[in-house]
Formats: C-alpha cells, structure tokens, sequence
C-alpha cells in the first residue's frame, strides 16, 4: 500500500512536469500573424490569445489573454463591480458588430483579483478568470507564453499591443499597434510614485500615433522572441488615448509565482526573456532547458520513491 502511494506522489509531479511541457509545445504561436508593421486593423487570427470581454449588455469592457485552456489574464480593476455571472470572455473575434465564424464563449467559473490590488494605485492590477469549461485551441484560438521570473525588457524593445479601444475612439474591428519600451525613470518622471517595480511603461511618446485605449485595460502588450509571441503587459492606466503619454502596464514577469499558485497541473508556459540575448534558437533553448531539468527532476524522483517504500 505504501509503495503505491509513493508511486501516486511521483506520478502526479510527472504529469505537472508533462503539462508544463506542453504549454511550452503550444504557447505563444500564431501560425497566420505576420504584421511587420502596425496602427491598423488586426486580421483573423493574428493575435489568437486576445479575449474580449463582455458584460450582460454585451458590451465591450475589457480585453484579456488566453494562457492556458481554462483561464484568462485580465485586469483586477476590470471586476471591480462585476462577479462571475455577469461577464461572458469571447475567444476568436475580430469584429465587435460584425460575423465572427471562429469566435467562441464562455463564462466565469471563477474570479480572483490579487490581494495588493487596490483601485486608488496602478500596483498589482492584475486578475485571474477561471472559464466554466475549457476552449479548444486552433490556428485562431491559442494561448500566449508569460515571461519567467526575472525577465529582462530594455528600454526601446519592440512590442506590440491590441485592443478595440474606447469611447470616440471605440473600434469595430480588433487594433494592433507597433509600440516600445520607455525608459523606467522617464516614466517616472511622467507619472510619479505610481510607477514601481511592478509596472512598465511603453508607448510612441509625442509622436502623434494611435494608442491602446482605456477599455483596452487588461488587454496584452507582447513581444516576439524567435518563433513565440510572450506577454510581458497587461494594460493597467493611461491618461485617456492621449499619444503624448506613454500606457502604463502590469509586469507580468513579477508575478510568476502568484499565476501558478492557481494552476494546477496545467500551468502557462513560461519562458525567460532577456533582449540582449535573444537568438533564432530561443525557443529551441527554452524547451530543451525544460526537458532537461524535467529529466533529472525524474531520475531523482525515482531513488526517493523507493526510500520512502524501503523506510516503510
């Protein structure tokens, strides 16, 4: 009876490792994006883990990112006055009014705001949503790979955000546009104490363009590292759609730890992303440290499986 629960606890750390590796196997691709440019209309399939969510008046109110099957990356100050039954997350849509014949929907099972968050600061604005049922993925509907711990984003990375905007500047059809990384204490200097270790800032500072809206809030910003698009921003504030101010976002990096404790067996895939050393086998050595590690994380689960029987 003890060997057997010994090989219970090896197995279910081998199915946690299994579906850590195939997140990585799947997130953060999007076989039909091929922009090189941006400030326009986004085209089917072009940014698969964007989710807009709605509320009971089928209204646009925030944006969100598919992670894993079952949940979405959003926004705390998105639920601030809404609970699980009043929000349905669409996957898949392009058009607000228009036909969308790879959009799909959920509800919420479940919602969780970070506990730090509080609506007076930019700080942890970041939230959870569980889906009632899982989605199935397709070349328009796939999750994004988050950026590990201790990720590095230098000012002046290129990056992109997306979004339907807000308000005069509401748009019918899913916006992308081209931004980059703005220097920490420039956007202090904007903003003031608001900005902190959990925050980064990126925009097209003064230059006139187009910018990721208000009701954009919870909505990824995502940069490309080889072959996977990794969401480093969650769109947290901004002085309305003012392009002479730079967006603030939540720096998901910061919170890897928080993200996981929610997931299960089945966590995002998280991938380390430093600018200055990115080559065009990135990817290739993100998996293979995984697998790895994977690898003698199992080899040293077996020898401790047969002390925990021998002892009994």
């Amino acid at each position: 009876m003890k060997f057997n629960t010994a090989l219970s606890v090896a197995g279910i750390i081998l199915l946690y490792i299994a579906g850590s590796l195939c997140q990585l196997d799947v997130c953060g691709r999007a076989p039909l994006n091929n922009r090189v440019a941006g400030g326009e209309n986004a085209t089917a399939g072009a940014w698969p883990w964007q989710v807009s969510i709605h509320n009971l008046a089928l209204r646009h109110i925030c944006g969100g990112t598919l992670i894993t099957k079952d949940w979405v990356l959003s926004a705390a100050r998105c639920f601030l006055r809404l609970n699980e039954s009043q929000i349905v997350m669409h996957f898949g849509l392009l058009s607000q009014f228009g036909s969308n014949p790879y959009e799909t929907n959920r509800t919420a099972s479940r919602i969780i705001r970070h506990p730090n968050y509080d609506f007076s600061i930019v700080d942890s604005n970041i939230a959870l949503v569980q889906l009632s049922s899982s989605v199935t993925f397709s070349d328009y509907i796939k999750p994004v790979c988050l950026p590990a711990a201790g990720s590095v984003f230098s000012t002046g990375t290129e990056s992109w955000g997306t979004g339907w905007g807000t308000g005069g500047q509401f748009f019918d059809i899913l916006q992308e546009e081209m931004i980059s990384i703005v220097n920490d204490s420039d956007c202090y200097n904007i903003y003031g104490p608001i900005i902190t270790s959990n925050t980064i800032c990126a925009g097209l500072v003064n230059q006139g363009a187009k910018r990721i809206c208000s009701t954009d809030s919870g909505g990824p910003m995502v940069s490309r590292k080889g072959s996977l698009w990794i969401e480093f921003g969650i769109v947290s504030q901004s002085r309305g759609c003012d392009p002479k101010y730079p967006g603030i976002y939540i720096r998901v990096s910061q919170y890897q730890d928080w993200i996981k404790s929610y997931m299960g067996s089945n966590p995002p895939g998280f991938v380390e992303f430093n600018v200055e050393k990115l080559t065009s086998n990135s990817n290739f050595g993100s998996v293979l440290n995984l697998l790895l590690f994977s690898l003698s994380l199992t080899f040293s689960i077996i020898p401790f499986t047969f002390s925990i029987y021998l002892a009994s």
